[in-house]
């Protein structure tokens, strides 16, 4: 079954499919060997470990492929690609689901926010008018070559106009051709239940640690109505606190040997990132 399909199929069983998010192929690769059914092509996270910057709308729909690609071509897990507010208006978006549909996307999720776009846990957000998501839902749904391809649509309105606009937008949305939809950064449980029971279509919860939504569990979103639960950046966070820290003890001892165990071992890297295969190609090829 193409990835498309089988992403498709996991949205409609409505279990609450937990998704973590990679910036790169061997996040992807730990991900994948980890058993997850999906990969996140998250944006902060590809602005966070490409750029060195925050999640304030950096990065272009050509680095993002990028990023897509590498993952496609690293896994065999269907990928859910986060392409920002489609990179511009309702042409640009044409372009944007073309270029990440090449790249190997088999989800595109595009959002509502004025750009340049926020993380949706910054203050400081801005949404488009609800009638400009709506073309540019319609010219990501017409631009898409695999019908199993789905455009999820995002509304970061919790923070601006309110949950009820946010849900009203989410509804406008799915009229409009989403085949999800992902109410951001809502506040509570309460609030996390009445998206679910009030929105026809399997949603996206996004739960970020230290963010504004909390986490109740797997079981309890998969009982309102949730789709997938994006983890985006849990490799990013964990990655960057053990390299500070076996980093710093490096600066300070001038040596490994404190922080030995925080590392993973050669062959483990190498298990990885899949050397045996490379090995094996070369042994294969080898014209002596």
């Amino acid at each position: 079954m193409k990835n498309t399909k089988k992403l498709k199929a996991l949205a409609a069983e409505r279990r609450a499919v937990s998704v973590p998010g990679a910036a790169n192929g061997m996040f992807a690769r730990v991900i994948e060997d980890l058993g997850f059914d999906a990969v996140y092509a998250t944006g902060a996270g590809i602005a966070n470990m490409s750029l060195g910057a925050p999640d304030v709308g950096l990065t272009t729909v050509t680095e993002v492929a990028k990023a897509v690609s590498d993952m496609a071509e690293a896994v065999d897990l269907p990928i859910i690609v986060d392409a920002d507010t489609g990179f511009g208006n309702a042409v640009n978006t044409v372009r944007t689901v073309r270029l990440l549909e090449r790249a190997g996307a088999s989800a595109i999720q595009i959002e509502d926010q004025v750009f340049p776009k926020k993380c949706g846990h910054f203050s400081g957000k801005a949404v488009v008018r609800q009638s400009e998501m709506v073309q540019k839902i319609h010219a990501a749904v017409d631009s898409r070559q695999d019908d199993d391809l789905m455009i999820i649509a995002r509304t970061d309105a919790r923070a601006v106009e309110g949950l009820d606009a946010a849900i009203a937008r989410a509804h406008a949305y799915i009229e409009a051709g989403a085949d999800m939809t992902f109410v951001e950064a809502p506040q509570d449980f309460e609030e996390l239940a009445r998206i679910g029971r009030d929105l026809p279509v399997p949603q996206v919860a996004n739960i970020v640690f230290g963010g504004g939504t909390p986490d109740p569990g797997r079981d309890t979103l998969a009982e309102n109505g949730f789709g997938f639960v994006l983890y985006a950046n849990a490799a990013l966070q964990a990655a960057l606190r053990a390299s500070r820290e076996v980093l710093g003890a490096l600066k300070e001892d001038g040596s490994l040997d404190r922080v030995g165990s925080r590392l993973a071992s050669f062959e483990e890297r190498q298990a990885t990132v899949d050397k045996a295969t490379w090995d094996a190609l070369e042994e294969r090829y080898n014209d002596d």
